[in-house]
């Protein structure tokens, strides 16, 4: 039996993509194992101070209702780990003040934690009747709790190399004072906008903005001055831009913008340029 396990947890880490699918499989699994009514994976979160049941298996009169978050302080779940007792066949006798176990008639409860903390999974068997529990039950519970922790700091690591590398192409594409595309992602953003225009028959229209004098405002009034200044020019020029305009800051006090030209007898974009020019002269 323990080979056939070992067998089919190697395929199903080999074949399944998500948590869920892996958890509902190692919950029918934990089920045949342990001949328990029902089995369930739930979160813990002690900051929160709320215990959640993510996925449940229920195969005959016990429900527990999978999606339902309870106060951790009243569980089940926290009176076993706190009396470090994680199988009791006479649930009603040991904690009889559980409501929560009084309500679903649990009797029999086998349950295994790993890495307490902040947040933490916590597998469970339960039966309405008085089970024992095998020490294979046991280590499948073992098992299963390690591959998921496993399997939970996998996807986490991966999420945060995907969030990490997100940010950084975000930085490399990005001046860091205005927010507004960078000399990089100008290059890059030009070209599409050229295909469009060719696509739509128009052309395309560069302003290419210096500012004058800039020099003055951070020799007078300090580099601050000049920071805020260049970020207020940034916010000026693309509070005006249509949805296909490049505002950009190629660097320093230079700054370009650039968007579809007019088609023939339509003004929008003239009257569009005067709108900025008059937000900026302000």
């Amino acid at each position: 039996m323990s080979d056939i396990i070992l067998a089919r947890v190697s395929q199903m880490l080999a074949t399944e993509q998500t948590l869920e699918g892996l958890v509902r499989q190692l919950l029918e699994m934990l089920e045949q194992v342990t001949e328990m009514e029902s089995t369930y994976l739930t979160k813990v979160d002690t900051e929160a101070r709320l215990q959640h049941i993510l996925y449940a298996r229920n195969s005959k009169e016990m429900e527990i209702p999978e999606g339902l978050s309870v106060p951790w302080d009243n569980t089940l779940c926290k009176r076993a780990i706190d009396e470090e007792c994680f199988y009791s066949s006479q649930v009603a006798n040991r904690w009889g003040d559980c409501d929560a176990a009084q309500d679903l008639g649990i009797t029999t409860l086998s349950e295994h934690a790993r890495s307490p903390g902040r947040r933490f999974p916590v597998w469970h068997a339960t039966s309405t009747d008085e089970h024992e529990v095998s020490l294979r039950g046991e280590h499948v519970l073992q098992l299963f709790a390690g591959l998921i922790e496993q399997y939970i700091q996998r996807e986490s690591l991966v999420t945060q190399l995907r969030e990490a590398n997100a940010a950084l192409i975000s930085h490399s594409y990005t001046d860091a004072l205005t927010g507004l595309p960078n000399r990089r992602s100008l290059f890059e953003n030009m070209p599409p906008l050229f295909s469009l225009a060719r696509h739509l028959n128009r052309s395309v229209i560069i302003a290419y903005i210096d500012l004058d004098n800039f020099k003055i405002i951070n020799n007078h009034y300090s580099y601050q001055a000049g920071d805020s200044f260049l970020q207020q020019t940034g916010q000026r020029l693309t509070s005006h831009r249509g949805s296909d305009d490049i505002v950009a800051r190629p660097g320093g006090d230079e700054f370009l913008l650039a968007a579809l030209g007019d088609s023939l007898g339509d003004k929008t974009y003239s009257e569009r340029v005067y709108i900025l020019k008059y937000g900026l002269d302000r």
